[in-house]
């Protein structure tokens, strides 16, 4: 199963796949730590003073009377459409003839959430490794972003900008109350700025899916046949109220296969958003463990061993060592929900806050053991 989420050129959309990523961990032999081991990560692009933003779900949806004859989907687009940016992320690139400069290496979307103060939600991938960011408004401005925060864990990051004249925001939604087979809204830029605000319609073909890219496995994802194409990450997934709903993030990337896109739904990135306006990182709940993500499902049936994650490390003092687990211990299940693999633990950890209860299954020396782990923090860098 291959998904793609367009960080790179949107001529060039990123391919992502359980294979490669498999392949790819083989070939560098790495220690992954998945939400594991914690470390003090320098605050970047905190706000001093006046960062607190107050972000919530509009209590009265914009669109909740529409007194003019269009469709829902025109108010929408007139509505909604003037809040959605284009991100461009530049980095600076050498020539093999000496000098070199700025080059954009990649764009996504984006969405106004406070007009006042400038701040805008987009998807980490769109934004990582940027030395510079530019943000196209729906006035035709292009003005300079500074990196609030990002969080490669839930694949969310904050922008600001400093330039707030007649920005309009775009109101938040309750993407707990979707259902399956609501109508909803696609806006993004697929393809940069040619094709800038593009509006494309479907429904809410799912609101509990699971995909195996880092960032996006934290979350349940919304699945929608709505078209998402290279250039939308970021940008907002929003119902017939008029309202956001969900962040669009990725798109099922294989043959056959067509209107599979997903969004990260805003009630679960809420929290996440908030600790990065407020804080510039976000705290996850750890095991303080290193897993080492060559330990494959088929390596594990080589050795009779069940498929889980592979403990590699533990560190010192950290919530795993407390409850008596080891390296070499084989993680199979969280409150028993097996695990097979580091993002379906993230996946599973992320629902829980640093300082809970989880029950934590591993195997060892031939033997399952079940542990009670009172979980620890890490913060994203």
């Amino acid at each position: 199963m291959d998904y793609y989420r367009d960080n790179r050129q949107e001529r060039k959309p990123r391919i992502i796949s359980i294979i490669m990523l498999s392949v790819i961990s083989a070939i560098l032999g790495g220690l992954i730590a998945v939400v594991l081991v914690p470390t003090v990560y320098p605050q970047n692009g905190l706000i001093p003073n006046g960062n607190r933003v107050v972000l919530h779900q509009g209590e009265i949806p914009p669109l909740a009377n529409q007194g003019s004859g269009d469709s829902p989907v025109v108010n929408i687009a007139s509505t909604v459409g003037p809040a959605v940016v284009g991100v461009a992320n530049f980095q600076y690139r050498g020539s093999i003839f000496g000098g070199g400069g700025m080059t954009e290496v990649g764009s996504g979307s984006g969405f106004i959430i406070d007009a006042d103060n400038g701040y805008i939600i987009t998807n980490n991938h769109v934004i990582e490794g940027a030395e510079k960011l530019m943000i196209s408004l729906a006035d035709g401005r292009d003005i300079p972003g500074t990196l609030v925060g990002g969080d490669a864990r839930t694949d969310l990051a904050v922008v600001k900008i400093s330039d707030t004249k007649d920005l309009k925001a775009a109101q938040l939604g309750d993407s707990n109350a979707l259902k399956v087979g609501e109508f909803v809204v696609a806006i993004g830029n697929p393809g940069g700025r040619e094709f800038a605000r593009t509006v494309t319609t479907g429904v809410v073909s799912a609101t509990d899916r699971f995909l195996m890219l880092q960032g996006e496995a934290s979350f349940n994802l919304i699945q929608t046949d709505a078209a998402i194409n290279p250039g939308n990450s970021g940008g907002p997934l929003v119902n017939y109220s008029g309202q956001v709903v969900g962040i669009n993030s990725a798109k099922k990337d294989a043959p056959g296969f067509e209107g599979m896109g997903f969004a990260i739904p805003i009630s679960d990135a809420l929290p996440v958003l908030k600790q990065i306006i407020e804080k510039g990182f976000v705290s996850h709940t750890a095991l303080q463990v290193n897993i080492d993500d060559r330990y494959t499902e088929e390596y594990a049936s080589y050795k009779g061993w069940p498929a889980g994650c592979y403990i590699s490390k533990v560190q010192y003092g950290g919530a795993a060592a407390k409850a008596g687990m080891e390296a070499g211990d084989i993680v199979t299940a969280i409150n028993e929900v097996k695990i097979t693999n580091s993002l379906e633990l993230a996946h599973q950890l992320f629902k829980h806050k640093p300082g809970e209860k989880v029950k934590v299954t591993y195997f060892r020396a031939g033997k399952t053991n079940t542990v009670e782990v009172i979980l620890g923090e890490i913060r994203s860098e």
